[in-house]
Formats: structure tokens, sequence, C-alpha cells
């Protein structure tokens, strides 16, 4: 999850890009040296081939370990953010509660909240309700209204990956309750989700953080639940970066403009997918 204005997600252009060197893994993006090939008009021939092509280049690494940021690079938009705000119009919290945190996120908005702490806010807002409730309702407003913005090359990778041996891993700093619903697209497991989470006690939730993976929390906490090297990272945001750099084989997938600009100077891989959304 990624909430700064400056940092949401950019339409993706007219122009698809699929380039390709010689002797070289395909690559998708623009990352190609100095050949770029362009096209204004993209048949869904085209469109599926380039998808193809993309996961074809990862599979050829046959990474062992790899991490997936969620918002934005499995999916279009931002489930985190969303949800947020889906909550409070369903009045699943506590109006107090709702109200502080409207106020809480005018004060992100201008610039007065961390990233981390307010993407930890959005989870602690939820203390004392019990858990297995904030489960049912997250998996419900994934379905409804998340599912189809999947990227269907990227659940198409992960399923390839895992079936190849690959153990994927999805690293987020959305709430883990709608990371685990997403999760079941995917064919993730809960322990393999790193999202950002809090303690339970009797069932209920605490204000007791255990985990934020954003920005420089992501490499931590893959660290400390993972003891390998990262062979293959995807992420989106500048707050994956940190992430992307530990990989041996970074890929910026539909990167907002600040994560593509870093992308272009450490020639890392960068891939843009067609927005599934009706």
């Amino acid at each position: 999850m990624f909430l700064n204005p400056d940092s949401a997600p950019r339409p993706h252009p007219l122009q698809s890009t699929l380039c390709q060197e010689p002797g070289a893994l395909s690559r998708v993006g623009g990352l190609c040296g100095n050949t770029t090939f362009r096209k204004t008009i993209v048949s869904s021939s085209a469109v599926a081939d380039k998808a193809q092509a993309f996961v074809e280049s990862v599979l050829r690494l046959e990474p062992r370990f790899a991490a997936f940021d969620c918002d934005g690079t499995l999916w279009s938009g931002d489930a985190g953010e969303s949800f947020f705000s889906w909550e409070m119009e369903e009045k699943l919290v506590p109006e107090e509660v709702a109200a502080a945190m409207r106020k809480r996120y005018a004060d992100y908005k201008a610039g007065k909240v961390p990233e981390d702490v307010m993407c930890g806010e959005m989870v602690t807002m939820h203390k004392g309700m019990i858990e297995s409730d904030v489960q049912r309702a997250a998996t419900r407003f994934f379905d409804l209204h998340f599912a189809e913005k999947i990227f269907p090359e990227m659940r198409t990778l992960v399923r390839q990956l895992q079936e190849q041996g690959c153990d994927v891993w999805a690293v987020s700093s959305t709430n883990e309750w709608v990371i685990r619903a997403a999760m079941r697209h995917f064919g993730i497991a809960r322990d393999h989700v790193l999202a950002a989470a809090v303690k339970i006690s009797k069932m209920r939730i605490t204000d007791r953080l255990i985990r934020i993976p954003s920005g420089d929390g992501k490499p931590k906490a893959i660290r400390k639940a993972v003891k390998k090297k990262l062979d293959a990272a995807f992420g989106n945001s500048r707050w994956d970066a940190d992430m992307l750099a530990i990989a041996r084989h970074p890929f910026a997938v539909n990167p907002n403009p600040d994560l593509e600009a870093i992308a272009r100077e450490r020639n890392w891989t960068v891939y843009f997918p067609e927005d599934p959304s009706p």
C-alpha cells in the first residue's frame, strides 16, 4: 500500500513497449539498451504476446525465492487504502474511530503523518474488534472490488513460479487481512504473507504492531522470516525500492514515475501490464 498522492499509480500509457536484446532475456518497458519499440495501437494478440514474453523471461531465471509487493504490482489500484474508505462507509468501525481516522488521514495527506505511521494506524484502528469479523469483511471487500483488477499475467507468473519450485512470498504494507484475502487468488498461503500486522489476543485485535513492511521495512521483514538470498523481487513504488535492491533480479512492475526513474537509473527490468479493470 502506498498512500501519498505523489506516489499514486499513473495511468497506463497508450503506448506499449516490448523490446528484446539479442542473446538476452525479453525485457518489457524500454530497458533494452537504447532500443525501444513503441506501438500506439495494441491488438489483443500483441498484449498477450507481451505478457507471455514477460512471464517467460522471469521463469527462465529459475528463481528459488521471490517476493511480490501487492497493491499496484499484482493488481491495479490500492486495496489497502480502498478498504480503509470502504469499511468506514459500511460502518464496520465505530463512528468515533472513523471520525478520528478521517482527520488523521487528512493530516497524512497534508504531509503531517509519515507513510509507515499511517499504514500502522490503519491496522491498529481495529483494536478491540474480533479478528475473524475483520477477515470476513476484508475477504468480501477484495472479492467484490479488487478480484477483477488482478493483472492476469501476474497471477499466471506467481502460479508458474510455484509450479517451478519457487518459494513465493507476498510483502505489503496493507493490512494482512486484505492481503490474505487476495492471496487466495494466487495460491499463496497465509504463512507466506508479510503484511502490516498486530498481535491478536483472545481472538481480538490489539494495537501492538508486529510489522509494517514499507520502505526499508520490507527487506527487514523478509530477512527475519526467510533465511535465504532473495532471487527475484517485484514492486511498483519507491516504497518497494529497498526490497528490489536486495534481489538478484529486480522487476519494476506497473511502476509509478518515482520507481520507474530509479529502475531506469539502475537498469532494472520495467514492465507495464494492461489494466484489467472493466
